[in-house]
């Protein structure tokens, strides 16, 4: 019986780091939401290195309308797109998505998603966010992001920031075929060209606990993005190189020329600390950037697991 609703049902994928405070009520949340819905829901939990109590909280949870519950258990932190592609190994339907475990994103992304792609035809639904409490700090760095992503690497990314994606059979396949390491899963789907359908929803505050995403994590995911999916910092260097080249080759006719009419006039000591300064301040960012693309290169040739699973256990 279970087998045939195989394409009848949606798998949320929930990644969790040290989530025991609030664990709790978003088990309680979708278990109460799933009564709403026409369609069987089945949640992939996915521990990414906890050292708390979350597994035991989930354990615990009275499930009364969630028809399957399993977790996935990481050998260590990886990384919340690495547990995301963890889950969705195990993910039973065709239909799959990400939520996380904080309760910040809306439940009515299921039912809106589950239409689009059953009585559509839509292969993915993007869920950007219309509102959403954060700091200006994080609705800045989501802006920048936003911005650069859809100019310099894949156009589809919405200027509004695109935080969940509701996805087919197709999409989970090629994803499960080709687990990508230091990347993004969300620019992976767009960057796959299928038909989606957009839609803006209003998100929540985190109801307990202190989030996950630092600045670190940001740093990181702004740096894979780019090296993974865009070749502009390469060509940024480039471009740079040419323009130092220029601007040395005009500060060495211009000194060449002031001292032929001038005889008297200075070396120009300041001018060309400032050069030196500067040039070698381009070059080493230039050496940095080539190196990250040189170390995903090599981080690839050794094809080492993007995330190790150590235990896969039923709840229900």
């Amino acid at each position: 019986m279970y087998e045939e609703m195989k394409d009848k049902g949606i798998s949320i994928i929930v990644p969790f780091l040290n989530e025991e405070e609030g664990i709790g009520e978003f088990c309680k949340k979708i278990d109460e939401y799933s009564l709403s819905l026409s369609f069987p829901l089945e949640i992939v939990f996915v521990d990414d290195g906890s050292s708390d109590d979350t597994i035991k909280k989930i354990e615990g949870i009275e499930w009364k309308n969630i028809r399957k519950v399993r977790i996935v258990s990481l050998s260590k932190n990886y990384g919340s797109h690495a547990a995301v592609r963890a889950g969705l190994q195990y993910a039973y339907y065709d239909i799959c998505t990400w939520m996380g475990s904080d309760g910040q994103d809306p439940m009515e992304m299921l039912e809106i998603g589950y239409k689009k792609i059953k009585e559509e035809n839509y292969d993915a639904v993007y869920i950007d966010k219309k509102s959403v409490a954060v700091s200006k700090a994080n609705r800045l760095f989501s802006k920048i992001y936003s911005y650069l992503m859809q100019k310099y690497a894949v156009k589809s990314y919405s200027s509004g920031g695109t935080a969940d994606i509701i996805f087919n059979r197709k999409i989970k396949d090629l994803l499960n075929q080709n687990v990508e390491g230091n990347s993004s899963i969300m620019l992976q789907i767009m960057d796959m060209g299928f038909k989606y359908f957009t839609v803006s929803l209003a998100f929540n505050e985190r109801g307990s606990g202190t989030s996950k995403w630092t600045l670190s994590k940001k740093i990181k995911l702004f740096i894979d993005s780019f090296v993974a999916f865009s070749f502009m910092p390469i060509r940024f260097v480039s471009m740079i190189g040419i323009v130092m080249f220029f601007v040395g080759i005009s500060t060495g006719v211009y000194s060449i020329i002031n001292k032929l009419f001038n005889p008297e006039a200075p070396l120009g000591y300041t001018t060309l600390v400032c050069i030196i300064a500067v040039g070698f301040g381009i070059t080493n960012i230039s050496l940095g950037i080539i190196a990250e693309y040189l170390w995903r290169t090599y981080d690839a040739a050794r094809r080492r697991p993007v995330f190790i699973v150590s235990e896969v256990f039923e709840v229900k």
